[in-house]
């Protein structure tokens, strides 16, 4: 698979783009029942939606072991993290082959998997999940420059209603002051000069299968889920191959997975 120009074009706009039924639902089905039985037994390493709303920045910038599953009493798990190394059917899903033309037009080199950000299965479970607030993954990375995408598959439908992605179209090439941002480095939506910004706002209901690809200075967010039914979502992140971390930090503590 190729992108056309014009599409090309839209994403270096925009910073986002969406491949409709992208992945094969059978696939989907099988990674959402994988990761169902790992959500039930807590399997570590987790991020429960305590650990999210109560971390300071820096204190997010350091999570690298997920220790929430040592908790005691109920937890509502927002994330399964590493799970490159979880299931050889999420390792397959993340190399996959059909994919790397796209990655490798949208980064103008050869992608590389990096292992220390996203790698996740994304959770919002009914009732108990948390709004994810206005915020640009780049500002809690450490690399040489921005040359990340990041990869979420839908697999099942997401909406308004359950927690569906939101973009601020463009937003990775703004120029943001860091009054901008609160200081657990949230895009302030209580900031006048950030209104307008905002009111710009998209979002696209996603189907099972759909792959959304998004820059990772783009500033997104998404609702708590006030469904029933856990919505449950699968996200890696890959950056240009000449695109080094910066040593000594998060960023350079997991291995890479170079997709050529």
């Amino acid at each position: 698979m190729r992108l056309t120009e014009e599409v090309l074009q839209n994403f270096e706009a925009n910073g986002f783009l969406l491949l409709p039924q992208f992945a094969d639902h059978e696939l989907c089905d099988t990674i959402r029942d994988i990761a169902l039985a790992h959500l039930k037994h807590k399997v570590p390493p987790i991020e429960t939606e305590l650990e999210y709303v109560g971390k300071t920045k820096e204190e997010r910038k350091l999570i690298s072991d997920g220790k929430a599953h040592l908790f005691e009493g109920q937890v509502t798990v927002r994330r399964l993290r590493q799970v490159y190394h979880r299931d050889i059917v999420f390792k397959h899903w993340m190399e996959n082959e059909k994919i790397r033309p796209v990655l490798k037009q949208i980064l103008g080199e050869n992608p590389t998997i990096t292992i220390a950000h996203h790698n996740s299965i994304m959770t919002k479970m009914p009732h108990t999940s948390t709004e994810t607030r206005w915020h640009q993954d780049f500002r809690y990375w450490h690399f040489e420059n921005d040359n990340l995408v990041s990869v979420w598959l839908a697999l099942d439908e997401e909406n308004g209603e359950n927690g569906v992605l939101e973009f601020i179209p463009g937003s990775h090439k703004m120029d943001f002051a860091p009054s901008q941002f609160d200081e657990k480095d949230y895009f302030s939506d209580s900031c006048e000069e950030n209104r307008k910004a905002i009111t710009g706002k998209v979002c696209y209901p996603l189907q099972k299968g759909d792959v959304v690809l998004f820059h990772c200075k783009l500033l997104h967010r998404a609702n708590r889920n006030s469904t029933d039914e856990p919505k449950i979502s699968f996200v890696y992140t890959v950056k240009g191959c000449s695109n080094k971390a910066i040593e000594g930090t998060r960023s350079s503590e997991f291995e890479e997975v170079p997709l050529d």
